[in-house]
């Protein structure tokens, strides 16, 4: 991780020189610093991969942040001292003091223990905010979006509704030349909530037993009305950047009319018919490693009640 982190900073030292000294936000791909489990237990998992919330790995990557002057935002395993059988996947934003003002920590994975299955307990820990936070910064309202999460569009716009601007999506994806399902997410997100999406995928995938160009390329960002602004091809590269326009977004955000769509959400319906169904399920871990086919048993047990009367 050590050597990840020296190279990520003299890359991001280098994406500054190209793209200039204006340059203020730098987003990472997902898994950028340990890859994924492939099958470790969830105790292995934890104590090989997983970075605590006050350790080295952030300190290093605060200091990149701080000698760039800019913001960076990544995402990373995380240990967590109040729940210590588990770990988090986290988003993070740090900010060109070296101060970490985003700690985001993915609520929707298939494989992965998430705040959801400890929810009770983890809500007196640290409260709705921390679930979703939003950081309040010069350059905007940040918020983070992990990988998959783009193609939950409750989760994009509870963000929005607190007042994210730019979606930080940290993601390590299949990419492809037709349109994806998680591109296809990235626009509607952008389009439904008037916010920026500044996406970093994979550059590649090394040393596991999974094509290396799977995951390769596809980096973009995506403007409030969909637009592509600027799309990276194969393999690593600082291609994908695009000027954010905080002004003109907060302006489309202050017009009245048919576009204007996070004005006309009306959350008091959906709050109570979205309560009437029950699928996935909090607190299924109370704290506990669990087995790692826990996982897709959980899956199974949601599908059946799908399935059921409605």
């Amino acid at each position: 991780m050590a050597a990840s982190i020296a190279r990520i900073g003299a890359e991001v030292a280098a994406a500054k020189r190209w793209v200039g000294p204006d340059l203020r936000l730098v987003v990472l791909p997902e898994y950028v610093l340990t890859g994924f489990p492939m099958g470790e237990p969830v105790e292995r998992w934890r104590d090989m991969a997983a970075l605590a919330p006050d350790g080295p790995e952030y300190a290093a990557l605060a200091a990149v942040a701080a000698r760039e002057g800019l913001f960076l935002s990544g995402n990373a395993y995380e240990s967590d001292p109040h729940f210590p059988e588990l770990y988090f996947q986290a988003s993070f934003v740090i900010d060109p003091a070296g101060a970490v003002v985003l700690r985001y920590r993915r609520l929707h994975s298939l494989y992965s223990p998430t705040p959801y299955d400890v929810w009770d307990r983890y809500l007196d820990v640290y409260g709705m905010d921390a679930v979703l936070p939003v950081a309040r910064t010069e350059i905007g309202a940040l918020a983070c979006i992990a990988s998959e999460e783009i193609l939950y569009p409750e989760l994009a716009r509870a963000l929005a509704l607190r007042g994210a601007e730019v979606f930080c999506h940290s993601t390590s994806e299949v990419t492809s030349p037709a349109l994806t399902p998680k591109q296809i997410g990235r626009r509607a997100r952008a389009v439904e909530n008037l916010a920026y999406v500044v996406s970093a995928n994979s550059g590649g995938l090394h040393g596991i037993p999974i094509p290396g160009d799977s995951t390769s390329g596809g980096s973009e960002v995506v403007d409030y009305e969909g637009r592509v602004l600027a799309e990276a091809g194969g393999g690593e590269s600082i291609v994908a950047s695009a000027e954010i326009d905080l002004a003109a977004l907060r302006r489309n955000r202050a017009r009245p009319g048919m576009g204007n769509l996070p004005s006309r959400v009306k959350p008091a319906l959906w709050a109570d018919e979205y309560a009437r169904h029950d699928v996935e399920r909090p607190n299924g871990l109370d704290g506990r490693a669990p087995d790692r086919a826990w996982f897709a048993e959980r899956q199974r047990d949601s599908i059946a009640r799908l399935a059921g009367p409605r």
